[in-house]
């Protein structure tokens, strides 16, 4: 049939099909990405919630809905707080190499400048910015929230997990960033009796000293966040000897830090307002580490929302008892499988 067709009949035939082809590459969506562009602050950074309800970008916004958040944009509660930003970082970026949408690139490198333009003269980040009241203001490691911008800014500065279609302007600006987070990190690792240990979950910003945070989060040596920043540390390439130093000092504070032969896990109790607590159980199998270490004595201790140290979770209030990661197992994969890798390569 189609020889029949006019040659010219066919050839507009081919413009138009490459013309709708065109237009629907340019209007290829990604749902998610979308909204996450709603949601993008002025500053380039994004909240974690909106009046305390998490964002779920994966529901649909209606038109009004959508230009009420977008006329929001001025609002203080950018974050890196529970991997806010980060995330949207990242997922944009798939969705621009999965759809070519370019605007989901442009919002990418926005997140980017933001994290760069967060990042305090001494090296930290605060948790919040530029809303800096109370504890958001200051340097934060916990939940990891510091480590997982150095990881991205080191995948934009090595074009590695997807972030090589970031602009190469970047690569210098973020190693900048990266070596001032590393100074920030080595001068940061608390000393006591004259020995490094670990870090604590967060700090003053101006003196670099470990503070308090919620009321439940005092000042103290993490068994958690600090895994993650030794982490972070071996993956640098050629690391100094001061870099070689903390991840060995904290290792160390790791073996020495563990606590063997019990689990921490949640059973059924008809006594609690839940009906269910969670509890220190014996188990000859298990190791593992508290949240909290004093950082004087280095023993663990559990704190309420009255910010009375205890030296036993079953004292604290069941609420919190059972609404926090007072042990978990953190420092085992780092310990049995990822550190005698590293060691091998830089003894």
């Amino acid at each position: 049939m189609m020889a029949h067709i006019p040659n010219i009949f066919n050839k507009n035939l081919r413009c138009l099909l490459i013309l709708i082809c065109a237009s629907a590459a340019l209007c290829a969506q990604d749902v998610q990405a979308d909204n996450m562009l709603a949601y993008q602050r002025a500053i380039g950074g994004w909240p974690k919630h909106i009046n305390e309800v998490k964002l779920d970008y994966t529901k649909p916004l209606p038109d009004a809905q959508r230009a009420a958040i977008v006329a929001d944009s001025l609002h203080r509660d950018a974050t890196i707080d529970n991997g806010a930003t980060v995330k949207e970082i990242r997922y944009l970026v798939a969705a621009y190499k999965k759809i070519n949408n370019k605007r989901y690139l442009a919002a990418a490198e926005k997140g980017i400048r933001y994290l760069l333009k967060a990042q305090y003269p001494v090296g930290g980040w605060p948790q919040y910015y530029p809303d800096s009241s109370s504890y958001r203001g200051q340097i934060t490691y916990n939940d990891n929230a510091m480590v997982n911008v150095l990881n991205l800014l080191m995948d934009v500065k090595l074009g590695m997990n997807g972030m090589d279609v970031i602009d190469n302007n970047y690569i210098q600006k973020t190693e900048d960033a990266i070596d001032r987070g590393i100074e920030c990190i080595l001068k940061t690792q608390v000393i006591v009796n004259s020995k490094p240990t670990v870090w604590c979950a967060q700090y003053n910003q101006k003196t670099l000293q470990p503070e308090m945070a919620r009321k439940f989060e005092p000042a103290s040596l993490s068994g958690s966040e600090s895994v993650a920043i030794v982490q972070f540390l071996m993956r640098q390439q050629n690391p100094s000897m001061q870099i070689k130093a903390a991840i060995n000092h904290a290792i160390d504070w790791f073996k020495k830090s563990k606590i063997v032969g019990y689990r921490f896990v949640e059973v059924a109790d008809a006594k609690q307002p839940t009906g269910k607590d969670k509890v220190l159980v014996a188990d000859s199998s298990s190791t593992i580490w508290a949240r909290f270490y004093e950082i004087e004595t280095n023993e663990p201790f559990f704190t309420g929302r009255d910010s009375l140290k205890k030296k036993k979770v079953s004292e604290i209030e069941h609420e919190r008892r059972n609404g926090y990661a007072w042990y978990g197992t953190w420092p085992q994969k780092l310990l049995n499988q990822e550190y005698p890798k590293w060691l091998l390569k830089n003894i």
